[in-house]
């Protein structure tokens, strides 16, 4: 369900911005980031906006005063729906939706490569320049973490797609293979 509503609620709002045109729909995405950013950095806020106490009138004010004048008049205007409709809870999801559109629309990937040990500025170059290649992206948001278990090699993640090339793996594939040798 929360899949829906912030598909649903990112949409629209992507499809608001798309009609000013692409250029408005990444100004949006940056100024979604900086009052994301404001969001995280005063809970207070947060807790006030999901306490079940509090009427949605005077929430909707709250907003006003916050935001009127500090954001654009759409992303104000969107705030206030997402406060009268009662899925602020889904705020977050909404906004992370809306970010992965304009990235997609952008030709914006992410990759996320796990490596079991740290990579150098040469070989970080080398990895994102075939994954560009390979991927169909103009540009890629590089995420590496270090993980010494899987021994050696990488492992790659691009949205859903998978490539475990680490020794780990190869290893895990062979100790199968050898167990089905002697079991059969």
């Amino acid at each position: 369900m929360a899949k829906l509503v912030s598909k649903t609620y990112g949409e629209a709002l992507f499809e608001v911005a798309m009609e000013s045109g692409e250029g408005r729909a990444v100004e949006l995405m940056e100024e979604i980031r900086s009052v994301t950013d404001i969001l995280v950095q005063n809970p207070e806020f947060d807790g006030l906006m999901k306490h079940p106490g509090i009427p949605k009138q005077e929430k909707l004010q709250v907003v006003g005063n916050v935001f009127r004048g500090r954001v654009s008049d759409e992303l104000e205007s969107f705030l206030e729906i997402i406060v009268s409709k009662e899925r602020y809870n889904d705020l977050k999801d909404i906004f992370a939706y809306y970010i992965a559109r304009v990235k997609e629309q952008q030709k914006i990937g992410a990759a996320y490569v796990t490596t079991a040990v740290e990579l150098t500025v040469g070989q970080k170059n080398a990895v994102e320049a075939k994954l560009l290649e390979t991927s169909g992206y103009r540009k890629m948001e590089m995420h590496y973490t270090v993980d010494p278990d899987i021994i050696g090699g990488l492992i790659v993640r691009i949205n859903d797609r998978v490539v475990d090339s680490s020794i780990r793996s190869k290893l895990d594939g062979l100790t199968k293979q050898l167990l089905q040798i002697q079991l059969g």
